[in-house]
């Protein structure tokens, strides 16, 4: 999306329409100030419609959506300003989210915040732990990322879900960066393609990178919105995004849902890159079952030294194609980060595999 020269003319023209008008091209300062622009409004109310129609709730309901400068703001305020209550809380994160989900674990630790990690993608050691929460525990948050950034693998959200009618106190935060604008039919996420939309508690998604554009989002009950407002500190001490900024969002926004063939050829280059590489240079999960995870594609090298000097032969070949190291991943987890896009062809596709096997 982000390289679509067609789109690029469409929005240019599209504004040139709308010379009344125009968006502002600054918010000039906080949303609590002056950057509360009617563009920024417009995205709200276009999120939370796209999302309630998806997972069949009524307009009614409380589900809202709050728009952020970006998914680090999110991430790092977030966990915080709902942890500043004065209860009790464990949180109980996969090892392998984000860095910035772990920036705002960090942030919530406090004498009644606790944090704990759970083996990647491992629901019988979350089970585990869930049992040895304490009685004077008042919530329990399992903060996960939908489509893992490094591994490109799913987290089981149903699962989680199960997990999550045991216990009252169980709240689920989802981060589905990776997954949005990728997975589902109308683009919304696995959430949308696993029907959990309706059973996550803060769901978060990010404008940069489906999107191909700048900001992130969170969505979540009216209240808990407006106690984020109040009490989020990278919300309430930052510039707010550009009002042209939001206005491009919401053009993208609007064709997300007409997208569905341009995913499912995603699905399918990101298939066949996936499983012609060698079970060796895969994620473990995914050389057990070779089905479509996403279209972050890893081909795990090991060592740094290997992993640079295949990332070269790759560029000069013609793909683009960087080289990960710790402490990004792992010590000896060292790879070749493949993310494909639905303007790749087949052809193209078996180019890469052929330079792969090189």
């Amino acid at each position: 999306m982000g390289s679509d020269a067609e789109l690029q003319r469409e929005f240019f023209e599209f504004i040139q329409q709308s010379m009344d008008c125009l968006p502002k091209m600054s918010a000039t300062s906080s949303r609590l100030l002056t950057g509360n622009d009617t563009q920024l409004q417009a995205l709200e109310d276009e999120l939370q419609a796209w999302y309630e129609t998806a997972a069949g709730i009524n307009q009614t309901a409380t589900k809202s959506a709050l728009v952020l400068n970006s998914g680090y703001h999110a991430n790092i305020g977030i966990l915080p300003a709902l942890t500043a209550l004065p209860v009790k809380t464990v949180i109980l994160a996969d090892k392998l989210v984000h860095a910035s989900m772990i920036d705002g674990i960090k942030l919530s630790e406090s004498k009644r915040c606790l944090y704990r990690r759970y083996r990647h993608n491992d629901y019988a050691h979350l089970a585990t732990m869930l049992m040895q929460v304490e009685e004077d525990v008042e919530r329990i948050i399992i903060v996960t990322e939908s489509i893992f950034s490094m591994d490109g693998d799913r987290a089981d959200l149903p699962a989680l879900v199960k997990l999550k009618a045991i216990d009252s106190r169980i709240e689920l935060y989802v981060d589905e960066a990776h997954a949005v604008g990728v997975l589902g039919a109308q683009g919304l996420g696995l959430a949308e393609e696993t029907n959990t939309l309706a059973d996550i508690d803060y769901l978060v998604g990010t404008f940069g990178k489906a999107f191909a554009s700048v900001g992130a989002y969170i969505l979540c009950d009216k209240i808990v919105k407006s106690w984020l407002i109040n009490q989020m500190r990278p919300l309430i001490f930052s510039t707010a995004l550009p009002p042209i900024n939001h206005a491009w969002t919401r053009f993208i926004l609007a064709k997300m849902p007409q997208l569905q063939t341009r995913r499912q050829h995603l699905a399918q280059i990101s298939l066949q890159l996936s499983q012609a590489i060698s079970p060796e240079y895969r994620v473990a999960s995914a050389a057990k079952d070779p089905i479509y995870e996403s279209p972050i594609v890893p081909y795990i090298l090991g060592d740094n030294a290997r992993t640079m000097t295949k990332a070269k032969q790759l560029q000069d070949a013609g793909f683009y194609a960087l080289p990960i190291r710790p402490p990004t991943v792992p010590t000896n987890t060292s790879r070749i980060r493949l993310v494909l896009n639905a303007a790749i062809t087949h052809a193209e596709c078996e180019r890469l595999i052929m330079q792969l096997s090189i």
